[in-house]
């Protein structure tokens, strides 16, 4: 039985799948949406929601940019501009240098900052910094408002929405995917991949080695605190972890890299090491008292690189992968729907994705991974 076709079959409906929809609608293609849940409901929704241009890569740099400036004309967004204040240790600061450099040619407003200077935006041991950079135009979204917005307007433009409904079986019949369903087949000549954390394991229905896997992360959340003003969300590259205010709270984390694999709930043995770094930056920590109820877990979806994997999958006909963001989905996603929407016409990207292609893995020279968070 044949449930739904279209031109497009979208697997995925997490803030990146759901852009997708909506910028393919908007070009007139018809459109199917094939969620395991609902919108939003795996790693978008449990985002830290953090939004910033600062990368090394001009690819980089541009997805973010153009997604941001995307979601500050979105009311839905929630768009807070808060700022990203980095703390570079001395060994990494000359690269951070030239990623300035770089950010400021491609019209992001970065600050270098000493780290006396940064100390207006939060207080912290600059201890072994060799300086800081903060951009006014970064800080936070809403992720599940957004990713709503998404949907709505891909639905009022012609999409349909299949939800609850995951995908057990893909394969390729004459000029169309047959996906299959509990419920039925779907199909459709193009599928776009853009299932997150399950990036892999969808390619695997189809018999492709697309090399995503999952891994677990943690935010933990203080109760309220009286600090003199909000903080920015803050990167300390020494010891890897990240905070902001959330309200008169602050939430924190910091990535576990041997926290892989399909594992569930929190980590509540992670919560030591993460504030035993966090407090030797920021010492101030020790007033605050943490509220389990409030603190939560979700997925990353993690490539060999760091880097999403964009673009016509190579030797396979009508497959477009958009996934692999390793913690820059929320951040990416808007300029990444118009480059895949681009790429399913067979136009030119306005963004060259050279450097997200498969392709690479064959021979993985990257000598310098832009960061997560």
């Amino acid at each position: 039985m044949t449930t739904a076709s279209g031109d497009v079959a979208v697997i995925g409906a997490g803030i990146v799948g759901a852009a997708c929809a909506w910028r393919l609608t908007e070009r007139g293609l018809k459109v199917v949406v094939l969620e395991q849940g609902s919108p939003g409901g795996g790693s978008t929704g449990k985002s830290a929601a953090g939004v910033r241009a600062q990368f090394t890569s001009a690819t980089n740099i541009l997805l973010s940019k153009h997604s941001i400036e995307e979601y500050a004309s979105m009311p839905e967004a929630g768009y807070h501009p808060g700022g990203y204040l980095m703390l570079v240790p001395e060994a990494q600061w000359p690269a951070h240098q030239l990623a300035i450099d770089l950010q400021h040619r491609l019209g992001v407003p970065t600050e270098r900052l000493t780290p006396d200077e940064a100390q207006k935006h939060a207080g912290f041991l600059p201890d072994g910094l060799g300086g800081c950079t903060f951009c006014s135009t970064d800080g936070s979204v809403d992720a599940h408002g957004l990713t709503m917005a998404y949907v709505n307007r891909a639905r009022q433009a012609g999409a349909r929405f299949l939800l609850d409904t995951q995908v057990t079986r893909i394969q390729r019949s004459g000029e169309v995917w047959q996906l299959t369903t509990p419920t039925g087949t779907v199909e459709a000549p193009l599928l776009v991949n853009a299932s997150g954390a399950w990036a892999g394991e969808v390619g695997a229905l189809a018999g492709l080695d697309i090399p995503v896997h999952p891994a677990r992360r943690m935010v933990f959340t203080t109760g309220p605190l009286k600090l003199p003003r909000p903080l920015p969300m803050i990167f300390d590259l020494a010891s890897g972890v990240w905070l902001r205010s959330e309200g008169e709270r602050i939430i924190l984390g910091r990535a576990d890299p041997a926290d892989t694999g399909w594992r569930e709930g929190m980590d509540w043995d992670w919560l030591e090491p993460t504030l035993e770094a966090a407090m030797t930056r920021f010492p101030w920590l020790e007033t605050a008292s943490l509220d389990r109820r409030a603190s939560w877990w979700g997925y990353y979806e993690l490539t060999p690189d760091h880097q999403p994997i964009m673009g016509q999958m190579p030797g396979v006909d009508e497959w477009l992968n958009v996934c692999g963001f390793s913690g820059h989905g929320v951040m990416q996603a808007a300029a990444s729907a118009r480059v895949i929407a681009q790429e399913a016409l067979g136009e030119t990207p306005f963004i060259d994705i050279s450097p997200l292609r498969y392709e690479r893995f064959s021979h993985m020279q990257h000598d310098v991974t832009d960061i997560q968070v």
